[in-house]
């Protein structure tokens, strides 16, 4: 029996699937682990899925989400998985040399139901790391600078590269497929595994490379449905502050701002006194008040009643 499996949901992206199941023919031994991989109930071709899938040096299988929506893609996986740990990654990332190692020592040396492992995800260095990528690092997309130590905290469960027991998605009837089938699914199995006694460890050598480029376009087009994910988990959640609609009202109720010193960040910490202060503030309002009206309008669409 593999003693780690290994589940990527996967919808449309045939070349990114493809990269990240030739990155795990690394990771040996290989028995150790098994790969789920699981199309989206709306993928357009899942016979290119099962082919991209076959034939490889691992054990792996080709399954198909009940309904639309990464939550029910994980929930398939992780249901018929053989090993009792469960590592998630998405298809457009690439498993990094020590990966699987690095996941599986940690649970080893951990083995309570209610740890799980973090490990990292940086940007693939084959692609150009706009400014606005690496703004999105810091709180937005990801929040890996904000982790001090080892405990990463529930808040930072991020299913591009994370692994827990299969007992506690058990426990936890797995994802929310139905109220949270996309963004926010995995923040919210977090927040209900914290009343388990959840506990969150970060492996910063566990590493994957994501491969996909995004600007701001790209980040427009997603507000409306982030807007709705965060809507739906302060309304399951209501101790939860509403994290985006907090700082996308902030940043809109701010003077415009040009982002002049936004390009500076890459190079200029936040902490660095004055200048850092300055380069952050302006990519922060810029990059804030372009994505924000987009997701105050998407928010507040869902408080018009119904025509």
């Amino acid at each position: 029996m593999p003693e780690l499996s290994i589940v990527i949901p996967t919808l449309g992206n045939h070349a990114g699937l493809a990269r990240a199941l030739d990155a795990l023919e690394t990771q040996g031994p290989l028995e150790r682990f098994e790969v789920l991989v699981v199309a989206d109930a709306a993928e357009p071709e899942p016979e290119r899925v099962t082919a991209l899938a076959a034939a490889r040096p691992y054990a792996v299988r080709s399954l198909r989400g009940r309904i639309p929506g990464a939550s029910a893609n994980r929930n398939e996986g992780w249901r018929r998985a053989d090993a009792p740990v469960v590592l998630f990654m998405d298809d457009d990332t690439l498993a990094m040399p020590g990966l699987v190692d690095g996941h599986l020592a940690w649970h080893h040396r951990h083995p309570q139901a209610e740890t799980g492992v973090l490990g990292h995800v940086r940007w693939a260095r084959e692609l150009n790391v706009t400014t606005f990528m690496h703004w999105l690092d810091h709180g937005v997309q990801f929040g890996y600078p904000a982790i001090k130590g080892v405990d990463a905290g529930w808040s930072h469960f991020y299913t591009a590269n994370a692994s827990v027991k299969r007992e506690l998605l058990e426990d936890l009837g797995g994802f929310d497929e139905e109220r949270l089938p996309y963004l926010y699914e995995d923040l919210d199995l977090a927040y209900r595994a914290r009343g388990r006694g959840f506990r969150l460890l970060y492996n910063r050598e566990a590493e994957v490379e994501h491969l996909r480029e995004m600007d701001l376009d790209y980040w427009r087009r997603k507000m409306p449905r982030l807007a709705a994910a965060e809507r739906t988990f302060v309304e399951l959640h209501p101790d939860f502050p509403p994290y985006f609609y907090e700082m996308f009202t902030a940043a809109l109720g701010r003077p415009p701002s040009s982002g002049r010193l936004r390009h500076l960040i890459k190079r200029v910490p936040r902490s660095l006194p004055v200048l850092g202060w300055l380069a952050w503030d302006s990519a922060d309002r810029y990059y804030g008040q372009a994505l924000g009206s987009d997701f105050i309008a998407a928010w507040r669409a869902l408080d018009a009643p119904p025509v």
